[in-house]
């Protein structure tokens, strides 16, 4: 009985006269709806995000359909009647989608979607309604794909956040102020000068020398993007891609990174004072409340709609105004910047291999700019300061795009192009800890500075494994990947 029913309505809808604006307004944004909350659920996982999005593309053509579907009926526009709804549904459902696509609007790619509006209004109007529901047909297709994404988040598990000990009561025997500063994509000296890179930076590299800093060769990242590795970096955990469940946009990473994670609460258990500067609002698009005392992005300018890179926002002007404002610590800064990168994430923007290495060494060369106005600044005001200058990965130079690197490789250049980094620290008064040599992958690096300025070397008895991981896609079975071992070596191993 009930599919008959239905039949009737679906029957009753394509063949009557009624206009129906409340179901063509739905039809037009729902599925784009779905489809950007799918492909971006982690950026935008907030009821501010919903509420939102939801007035964005249900409630506002609701409004607006209605509002045409009145002024329709007037005397004046009485022969467009037919015209207006189904060039608003053509139109909303191009424009939302293309909102969805590029997570942003273009006047450009607007203009484009009105022109095929009303090329659709003129040749499929006698089909507005079986394109109605086509429309949602596309969405329940939607929730389909929607509805496993958002129980992953609703089941995650927040086990691999515990600490194995008491490290979150660490007490500080030291408190000199802490300056972490991550240039995205750095490579490692070591690899700096060889492999893919072939790079001569050692302007740079005497620079820090004679700042007196050390650089640890072969230090590496333990994860191949910057939201798993922060994410790790801050619990001082290994969280395996939260079991494969992504692999760029971790389950929770901002949260993590910038709300409240292991080594803020030691931080202020300690009496430091918090900062956070960063050029880009990457790891604040989905709202997360701050963890941190000071931040050069208020949450109110950041937009609903964004993926969280633009045009790059100065961190060297409010750094300095922060030391300058607070010169009693203890203070612990994170300063993200993002030189050099890394090459492009799509061939069709690809320059080739030579043309995104090139690239490559234009961003390192604003990297050692940047970095050295921020050390000098330090150095200038603070001269026992603890400065860690750690990147979150490699520059993936060597491949025509970061998708490559989804796909099994094991020539030794190639690994290490994705997971070399950067690691060089001035320690206060030169004193470098005896147990410094454990400092070989990003995991570990607060669990041995905690050792080091609580001065208790227990800690490192839970120092996580050294090892290198990847989810790779295609060319082996799909799934988690042990790329690099304890030692560095490249190995291929399923999690």
């Amino acid at each position: 009985m009930k599919a008959k029913k239905k039949q009737g309505f679906f029957s009753v809808f394509l063949n009557d006269n009624k206009a129906y604006p409340a179901l063509a307004a739905i039809a037009a944004g729902l599925y784009p709806l779905l489809f950007y909350y799918t492909n971006n659920y982690k950026m935008i996982n907030s009821w501010d995000h919903l509420g939102y999005f939801v007035s964005l593309f249900l409630l506002a053509p609701l409004v607006i359909f209605f509002a045409a579907h009145i002024i329709s009926k007037g005397v004046f526009f009485k022969k467009y009647k037919d015209f207006v709804l189904p060039f608003l549904n053509f139109f909303f459902f191009a424009f939302y989608l293309n909102i969805a696509l590029y997570a942003g609007f273009s006047w450009l790619r607007t203009l484009v979607v009105f022109a095929i509006a009303v090329l659709f209004t003129m040749f499929l109007r006698k089909y507005f309604k079986k394109i109605i529901v086509f429309q949602l047909i596309l969405a329940v297709i939607g929730i389909f794909t929607l509805t496993p994404v958002v129980i992953k988040q609703l089941n995650y598990s927040k086990e691999w956040m515990k600490q194995p000990d008491a490290i979150e009561t660490a007490v500080f025997k030291k408190k000199p102020n802490i300056y972490f500063i991550q240039p995205d994509g750095y490579v490692n000296f070591s690899e700096l000068e060889k492999g893919n890179y072939n790079i001569e930076n050692k302007d740079f590299e005497n620079y820090l020398e004679e700042s007196n800093f050390k650089s640890y060769p072969n230090f590496r990242s333990n994860y191949a993007a910057t939201l798993p590795t922060n994410s790790a970096v801050f619990m001082m955990k290994h969280h395996y891609y939260n079991e494969g469940s992504d692999f760029t946009e971790t389950i929770d990473a901002r949260n993590v990174i910038v709300s409240d994670n292991s080594v803020l609460r030691i931080l202020k258990n300690n009496g430091y004072r918090t900062f956070f500067l960063t050029e880009q609002p990457y790891f604040l698009t989905n709202k997360p409340e701050l963890g941190y005392d000071f931040c050069n992005f208020s949450l109110e300018e950041i937009n609903f709609l964004t993926k969280g890179i633009g045009d790059p926002k100065d961190v060297i002007a409010p750094f300095n105004t922060y030391l300058e404002k607070y010169p009693e610590g203890p203070n612990f800064f994170f300063v993200e910047i993002f030189n050099p990168g890394h090459i492009t994430n799509t061939m069709e923007d690809s320059k080739g291999i030579e043309g995104e290495r090139n690239y490559y060494i234009e961003g390192v060369k604003e990297s050692n700019k940047k970095l050295t106005q921020l050390t000098e600044s330090i150095l200038k005001n603070d001269t026992e300061a603890l400065i860690i200058i750690m990147a979150d990965h490699g520059g993936f130079v060597g491949m025509t795009n970061t998708q490559e690197s989804y796909t099994k490789n094991t020539d030794r250049d190639f690994v290490n192009s994705i997971f070399s980094t950067i690691l060089s620290i001035h320690w206060p008064n030169g004193e470098v800890p005896e147990f410094d040599e454990k400092l070989k992958t990003s995991v570990n690096l607060f669990r041995i500075l905690v050792s080091y300025l609580s001065e208790n070397p227990s800690y490192l008895s839970n120092l996580q494994t050294d090892k290198s991981y990847i989810l790779i896609n295609f060319d082996a079975p799909k799934g988690i990947y042990e790329y690099l071992d304890p030692e560095g070596n490249v190995v291929f191993k399923k999690y």
